[in-house]
């Protein structure tokens, strides 16, 4: 007998029930049986805090969504005259530093799990800085410039891109891919895009703060796998 497992959905688990509630309300209201008020003052911030409030259950941009929990109840409290609105540009830089403190504790208590193959076993005792051979990957730094990189007719295993005010480009269209590959972009006001090949999968692991990730690409099953991890500030990657 073929086991069926069941994956729970706690993202629209939650959704579900938050819209159920906001009908029911409005339906007693309607029916003059309740009189409450759900417009209340400040009540747009929390379709800041409830979306981020989820996603750090359900997501991996740990770092993003504590930031949007933090701005929305401050909204909420600017809202409700408890605090100035003028604040939050004096607030704006201890905010990012706290945020990147607390990700890098959780970090370092829980440890940190990117997107891998579970049947790859040519890792190296999960050592993340070295690719499927044990080499570190192709590491490319752009300050204040950008950087191309091209692998047209090269093997590629792993690379990691750093951009701080300036943009990279990491060009596999013509890479001969062997195996599942890795790739690390990490990007401070600037951006970063990679090109990969059509017959590859591509999955993403991202932590953006005020920043993005899109990915363009299309699935292609038994195919080999690009593992993209991007963490932007300001940033962001695209994947074509």
């Amino acid at each position: 007998m073929k086991k069926v497992t069941v994956k729970f959905n706690f993202s629209s688990i939650i959704w579900g029930i938050i819209l159920v509630a906001a009908g029911v309300i409005f339906a007693l209201n309607a029916l003059d049986i309740t009189d409450i008020d759900i417009f209340f003052k400040g009540w747009w911030t929390l379709f800041i805090i409830i979306p981020c409030t989820i996603n750090l259950f359900t997501e991996r941009d740990i770092a993003g969504n504590l930031f949007g929990i933090a701005l929305g109840v401050f909204l909420f409290l600017c809202a409700r005259d408890i605090l100035d609105y003028s604040m939050i540009w004096k607030l704006l830089l201890p905010a990012f530093v706290v945020i990147i403190g607390l990700k890098m504790l959780i970090k370092g208590i829980f440890g940190r799990k990117d997107w891998d193959d579970d049947d790859d076993d040519d890792d190296d005792d999960g050592d993340e800085t070295l690719d499927r051979e044990g080499k570190p990957p192709h590491t490319a730094n752009a300050i204040f410039s950008s950087h191309r990189i091209n692998y047209d007719g090269m093997v590629f295993h792993s690379a990691e891109l750093n951009v701080i005010f300036g943009g990279a480009q990491l060009d596999l269209r013509k890479a001969i891919i062997e195996g599942d590959c890795k790739v690390r972009a990490n990007s401070i006001f600037g951006g970063i895009t990679v090109l990969v090949p059509d017959n590859v999968n591509v999955r993403v692991s991202s932590s953006n703060i005020f920043g993005g990730c899109s990915n363009k690409t299309t699935e292609h099953p038994d195919a080999h796998t690009i593992y993209v991890t991007s963490n932007s500030i300001f940033g962001g990657t695209s994947i074509k």
